[in-house]
Order: C-alpha cells, then sequence, then structure tokens
C-alpha cells in the first residue's frame, strides 16, 4: 500500500479532470482519494495544526515559569508571544505568492526545516536573543503550517464536503492552547524550560516527516512575485510588527512611560499609508484597498476585532482572575480539560451545522455566548476557584472555535466573488484582524485591569481606618499567625498590617476583573446586538425587493 502511495504521490503522474483540478494557483488539486488516504490526511493535518498552535501556546501558558528558567523581566518574557504575532502577521501576504510561483512542497518544506533548525538551535544557545529568533522562526512557520494543516483536511474529506473541511482546519490549530496548558506542568516536571522546546522541536520534526511522506495534490504554478511586491511587504509587515510590539509590551511598560512606544507609532503610521498609497494605485496589488474599503468587508472587520478582543476573556482574564487567587496549571488540569473538550465540540459543531447562506449567524450566538458567560463571571469572588467556571469557560472555549470557521468563510465567500485575485487580500486581512485583534484585547483588558485594581484599592484603602475595631481585630489576627516566629509585639503588628494590605490587594484585584468581565459582557452585548440589527436590515431589504418585484 506503502508503495502504491509513493507512485500515486508522484507529479508526473497525476492528471486531473475538470472539476479536479486546484481553483487558483498556489493551491491543491481536489482528486478522488480512497478512505485510507483521506485518514491519512486528516491525521497530518491534526499533527500539523496542534504543531501550528502548540508554536505560541506553549510559551503563552507558561510565561512565569520561562520567566525564571530563562532569567528574563517581565518586559522581556512579554516580547516571547508578541515576536511571534509580529512575524505572523503579515507572513500570509507574501507566501501565498510564494506557493503560485514555487509550489506546495519546496512552501512546506523550507518553513518546517528553518523552524526545526533554529528550536534545536535555542536548546544549546538559550539566551534571550536566541529565544526571540526561535519565536520569530515559529511565527513565520506557525502560519505555513496552519495552511497546509488546512489544505490536508481539505483532501481528508469528499469534494461535498470541502466547506466543512475548511471549518475543521482552520479550528484545529485553536485547540493547542487549553491542550498546551494541560499538559505542560509535566513536560516541565521533567526538565524545565527544555523540555518545552524539546517537544517543540519533535513536533516540528514530526510534521516535517509527515509533509515529506504525503505530498499534497501538486498545484498549478504561475509567475507571482513582482518588484513593487517586495517593497509593500517590507512597508506592510514592518509597520504590522510596530503595531504588535506598541499593543503587547503597552500594558507591561506601560503606555505613557516608555518613549519606545511613542518613536514605534511615528514609524508605524507613515509605512502603513505608504504601503497602502503603492497598492491603490497598482494594476495587480497584494492589498486590494478598494475592496478592503467596502462596506461589507469593513463590517467583517470590525466584528471580527470585537470577536477577538471578547473572546481574551478566557485567555486573559478568567486565567488571569484564577492566577491571582493562587490557581496555577498544576491545579487547573480539570478545568483545562472540560476547555479543551469544549473547544473541540465547537470546532465539530461548526462544520457540521454549516449553511453557507447563513455564516452570520453562527458568529452572532458565538459572540452572544461570550456575553452570557463573562455576565456570570462578573459574580466571582476571592473564594472563586476552577470548579465555579467550569460551565462559563466551556461556553467561551465553545464560542471561540465555533465562530472561527464561518467567519473565515463569509469574508472568503465574498472574496471569491470578487475574484481570485482578491483571496490574497482576504487571507491577509483575516490573518491581521485575529493576530492583532488577540493582541488589542489582552492590552485592553489588561490595562483596563491595572486602573480598576488602583481604583478598587483606593478605595478599600480609604474605607480602613485605624480606629475600626474590624480593622485592629484583623490586624491582630494577622500578627498572631506571625506569633511563634516573630516575639517582638511591634513587628507582629507590622506584619498583621502587611498581611492585611495583601488581602486588599487580592480583593481590588478581583473587584478589577469583575470589572473586566463586565466590559467584556457589554461589548460582546453590543457587537451581537449589532450583528442581529444587520441581520434583521438585510431580511428587510429582502422582502421590500419581493414586495416591489
Amino acid at each position: 500500500m506503502i508503495q502504491r502511495m509513493r507512485n500515486f504521490l508522484r507529479e508526473e503522474d497525476w492528471a486531473f479532470a475538470a472539476h479536479e483540478a486546484p481553483v487558483m494557483p498556489g493551491s491543491p488539486g481536489s482528486p478522488h482519494h480512497p478512505h485510507p488516504r483521506r485518514f491519512a490526511y486528516g491525521s497530518i493535518s491534526v499533527l500539523l495544526g496542534l504543531t501550528a498552535g502548540f508554536g505560541n501556546a506553549l510559551i503563552s501558558a507558561n510565561t512565569y515559569t520561562l520567566q525564571g528558567a530563562l532569567g528574563l523581566d517581565p518586559a522581556q518574557i512579554a516580547w516571547l508571544p508578541t515576536v511571534y504575532v509580529m512575524t505572523n502577521v503579515s507572513i500570509n501576504l507574501i507566501m501565498i505568492k510564494f506557493r503560485q510561483q514555487f509550489g506546495l512542497r519546496p512552501f512546506a518544506i523550507i518553513f518546517l526545516t528553518v523552524y526545526a533548525a533554529l528550536t534545536l538551535a535555542h536548546l544549546f544557545v538559550h539566551g534571550f536573543a536566541s529565544a526571540i529568533a526561535v519565536r520569530a522562526a515559529s511565527g513565520m512557520a506557525g502560519a505555513a503550517v496552519s495552511s497546509l494543516a488546512l489544505y490536508y483536511m481539505m483532501q481528508a474529506l469528499p469534494a461535498k464536503w470541502r466547506l466543512k473541511a475548511v471549518v475543521l482546519g482552520i479550528g484545529v490549530p485553536q485547540c493547542a492552547t487549553p491542550l498546551a496548558r494541560l499538559f505542560s506542568p509535566d513536560l516541565l516536571a521533567m526538565s524545565q524550560w527544555r523540555t518545552l522546546y524539546l517537544f517543540e522541536l519533535g513536533l516540528a520534526l514530526l510534521s516535517l516527516a509527515a509533509v515529506a511522506w504525503l505530498r499534497l495534490p501538486p498545484t498549478t504554478r504561475q509567475k507571482a512575485f513582482e518588484p513593487l511586491d517586495f517593497l509593500t511587504f517590507v512597508l506592510f509587515a514592518g509597520a504590522m510588527a510596530l503595531f504588535s510590539a506598541v499593543l503587547g509590551l503597552g500594558r507591561i511598560v506601560w503606555w505613557t512611560n516608555a518613549p519606545w512606544i511613542g518613536w514605534a507609532l511615528i514609524a508605524a503610521i507613515p509605512m502603513l499609508a505608504a504601503a497602502l498609497m503603492i497598492e491603490h494605485n497598482r494594476v495587480n496589488p497584494l492589498l486590494n484597498t478598494r475592496w478592503l474599503g467596502s462596506a461589507d468587508i469593513l463590517r467583517f472587520t470590525i466584528v471580527t476585532i470585537m470577536a477577538r478582543i471578547v473572546l481574551s476573556e478566557q485567555t486573559y482574564a478568567a486565567v488571569g482572575l484564577l492566577t491571582v487567587l493562587g490557581q496555577n496549571n498544576d491545579q487547573l488540569g480539570t478545568f483545562f480539560l472540560i476547555v479543551f473538550a469544549a473547544s473541540v465540540v465547537g470546532v465539530v459543531a461548526s462544520a457540521a451545522v454549516l449553511d453557507v447562506n447563513r455564516l452570520a449567524h453562527p458568529v452572532m450566538l458565538a459572540i452572544g455566548l461570550v456575553a452570557v458567560a463573562a455576565f456570570f463571571d462578573a459574580q466571582s469572588t476571592s473564594l472563586t476557584r476552577g470548579p465555579q467556571l467550569y460551565w462559563t469557560q466551556a461556553l467561551i472555549a465553545f464560542a471561540a472555535t465555533f465562530f472561527l470557521g464561518p467567519s473565515l468563510l463569509f469574508g472568503m465567500t465574498r472574496a471569491l466573488q470578487a475574484g481570485t485575485g482578491h483571496i490574497i487580500s482576504f487571507i491577509a486581512l483575516f490573518g491581521i484582524v485575529n493576530s492583532i485583534g488577540g493582541l488589542a484585547g489582552t492590552a485592553l483588558l489588561g490595562s483596563y485591569q491595572q486602573i480598576r485594581e488602583k481604583a478598587n484599592s483606593a478605595a478599600l484603602v480609604q474605607q480602613m481606618q485605624p480606629t475600626d475595631p474590624i480593622v485592629t481585630q484583623r490586624i491582630q489576627s494577622g500578627g498572631a499567625a506571625v506569633g511563634r516566629v516573630v516575639g517582638d509585639p511591634a513587628l507582629r503588628s507590622a506584619e498583621g498590617a502587611a498581611i492585611l494590605s495583601q488581602t486588599t490587594t487580592r480583593e481590588a484585584n478581583v473587584l478589577a476583573y469583575n470589572d473586566v468581565f463586565r466590559l467584556i459582557g457589554v461589548l460582546a452585548a453590543a457587537t451581537s446586538g449589532y450583528l442581529a440589527f444587520l441581520l434583521a436590515r438585510r431580511s428587510w431589504r429582502a422582502r421590500r425587493a419581493e414586495r416591489r418585484a
């Protein structure tokens, strides 16, 4: 069977029927496959999807551990997930044309090989610079591997289920984040940070071997690159990288305290404007600015960015609250197992109920579920633990994967209606709004949480008067807790006051996270209501057009 598969995969033996030919240069053909080969394609797609997702998830889930193990300060460790986004956000702009001109196989082999080589090198040279290089390579490889996962999944299902395959292929990488939090404590227990990178290296090598063993059907090629493409890419990618750096580090170094943030924005805005001006006047642009500026696409962009922001409720707000209350990945195994299961159910349900005529409805439902869950989470207290958040976080995990596939297909169908040349513009836009939207969500929620924590802390401290008997009792009880090791009454009183101050800070943080949950609920409800308004208006216009006809 293996020999027959190898013979089948020789490019010179391929002969496409009319309905099996690639839809556009750079994408694989769609021939009929026997069931064993479909199963192999599906298995490799899952491997590639998890490899792409783990590239950033393993770091984001273990920033505190890596910070100590690598000897980095909070600002330095924040660069690692940020650099991933900096290289990931714009690379699709150039990768699509690379596939069109050079084919799928070189595209896959080059990116996976570079990724694996840099990950291996970091195991021997483990400084801050090498960690940054690995994350940058991971960002580029993540975009490439995500595309491959999508293409392999499309080969795994029959042609009549091709759109469902797109939903599954785009959804699998999203399941990697809860999975990373679920088993990374066991990896760290083996050999701390090195085991994480060994696992990442192993996934990259497995993916490279799988892609080399079972090729995608060949694509048609054409000369795709033009000299101005590279100028546009440098300007656009540079601007997006600077914006990503500002969003990723702004709340860590604080927005008004770091001069480099202002200089980064001063450089990024003209670079982005120059790139858009170049593309606006080109005959064959990378970014079709006229189409991207249409009302339909602008509404899609706004809704998708808002969805990514409110979905940060889980990755930042809920996990942040549990961390403040003393919970870590070791103690949240059941929590992340439930989140992972809900993510998988969301992917499968999204593919099962997919209706190309009702792509906006799943998005509206998903954002509405986030609003409901966020308002429930806003009732958290200092006694809240993982079990109290199981149902709400399962809802949000379900929503996060349920909305993504229909959102992609909504824009993709409009791009295909406008012409295949618009695909590059849409893929670039989709990658930007998801990556930048995720960073913007963390930046917005993180900044709001810090502001509310300071306000709540000031309000609580203002209410604690030294003459209040309750305050005096709390200080005395705190001092009594250290009475066995501190004999001096004055020092015991000071320790009791310090313990009360820590308790006040914890309560202020809990109140701040509740404020964040309420903000998310309001934003999600407003976005879901906006989508409902758009759908109702479209329905009303359709009925009015029918009456006139």
